[in-house]
């Protein structure tokens, strides 16, 4: 069998890869929209992890790939937060439904006096979902991520059958260090 190339991602010099011209590699080729083999933890789902969700999300603590993420925290009190995201449409004006998802963690953690410092993050997503679309929302996430200061460093997806699901839910937790005095 031939070898495949990998998708070469520009990254900007503020650290989040343009996927305007992205294009996936065999298996995902052949699947342009989420299917169940996706979130099952097989091969399509590490494609997906390999080709779109490291390479947007890129740090130490992620490129593990483990079942958890091993973190360096300064020492202090830490303030955790969880939050869901199941909004319609995933994209309106000023943003989408990644953005929110970022962009909501983080403030809880602040609005708890806490400096915020790692998220993750959590998909779920139905079969027929277009991957195009998947990667303007982990783009956008990516982008408020830098823009916030916090790291994705784990994370999770599963799929649902097509007619269960609204396309696309996040679901995101955030770990911060909280400031001296609160």
């Amino acid at each position: 069998m031939a070898e495949v190339a990998k998708p070469e991602l520009a990254v900007p010099s503020k650290g989040v890869p343009d996927f305007s011209n992205w294009s996936c590699p065999l298996p995902l080729v052949g699947y342009p929209t989420i299917v169940m083999g996706h979130g099952g933890g097989g091969k399509l789902g590490n494609e997906l992890v390999e080709h779109l969700f490291l390479p947007a999300f890129r740090n130490a603590a992620l490129e593990n790939l483990g079942d958890a993420a091993v973190l360096n925290l300064a020492t202090g009190r830490l303030a955790m937060s969880i939050d869901s995201f199941v909004v319609q449409p995933l994209f309106f004006p000023g943003g989408s439904i990644g953005e929110l998802a970022v962009n909501g963690t983080v403030n809880d953690l602040a609005v708890s006096g806490a400096d915020p410092k790692y998220l993750s993050a959590s998909f779920i997503l139905e079969e027929g979902f277009p991957l195009a679309q998947l990667a303007a929302i982990v783009k956008a996430m990516a982008q408020a991520a830098v823009t916030a200061g916090v790291q994705i460093v784990t994370g999770d997806t599963k799929v649902v059958e097509r007619g269960h699901g609204d396309g696309c839910y996040i679901n995101t937790a955030g770990i911060g260090v909280l400031r001296e005095g609160i």
